[in-house]
């Protein structure tokens, strides 16, 4: 693949756009040993050698990483206000990055970003009914009939009910916990669900997205790289569907 330089340099995080174009015009860049003659210079991703500041920039077309999102963060690349997701990515990242779905400011979980955007949206697709698994704190006493009534779609204000949902429970009495598997991502869903109920939720965290995975060694705040078996995995699942 063939990208200008200044959008490879930007997208493997070592600066803004105008950042790189400043270093590519003060002659800190070379690509396979000659130094680059202007930002808009097409390089070969697969087979150039790219170096900044005399250290080398490999291109990585895409990256993944599985975070546990801690309430009081806000998925989303940028806020004027509010700290993100992305502002919790210590190292140098790329500019392209976004997390994959949203997550409420007030619930935890797995997330994940990277900039596959083809990916992102197979999984996201309302139309593909990929799984999402969420551990529930909720307020009031979960029943066996609020369990069948998420079975058959639950009314929760919109034209149409949610698709059929799975409901766990792993205690219930005055403070319930259970394991909810849906398979939309509607605007505060789980939380119209059990309210739909006379329910509130009190504690929210997603555990499952597809064939991905909670790493559960991950602190609320910690991301790592996905596995090449995560990526193969999320990548073949959501092609097949």
């Amino acid at each position: 693949m063939r990208v200008r330089l200044d959008k490879y340099l930007a997208d493997m995080g070592v600066g803004t756009r105008s950042q790189v174009k400043k270093e590519i015009r003060n002659g800190n860049v070379t690509v396979n040993d000659c130094i680059a003659g202007s930002p808009e210079m097409k390089v070969n991703t697969a087979s150039d050698r790219v170096i900044c500041q005399g250290k080398p920039v490999a291109y990585k077309r895409y990256e993944y990483y599985m975070m546990n999102k801690p309430a009081g963060v806000v998925s989303a690349t940028r806020d004027s206000r509010e700290k993100t997701v992305l502002d919790l990515i210590r190292e140098e990242r790329r500019s392209d990055l976004f997390p994959a779905g949203r997550l409420d400011k007030d619930t935890e979980g797995l997330l994940l970003i990277t900039n596959d955007g083809e990916t992102a949206h197979r999984l996201l697709s309302p139309k593909r009914h990929v799984d999402k698994v969420y551990f529930v704190r909720v307020r009031g006493c979960v029943t066996e009939a609020d369990a069948a009534y998420f079975r058959e779609g639950a009314d929760i204000g919109d034209k149409n009910p949610t698709l059929p949902a799975d409901l766990q429970i792993k205690t219930s009495g005055e403070i319930s916990e259970v394991i909810l598997t849906i398979r939309e991502g509607r605007f505060h869903q789980v939380k119209r669900m059990f309210q739909s109920v006379g329910k509130d939720v009190i504690y929210l965290k997603r555990l499952q997205m597809g064939t991905l995975i909670l790493d559960e060694s991950l602190k609320p705040g910690e991301y790592r790289n996905l596995t090449e078996e995560e990526v193969n995995r999320l990548c073949s699942q959501e092609k097949k569907q």
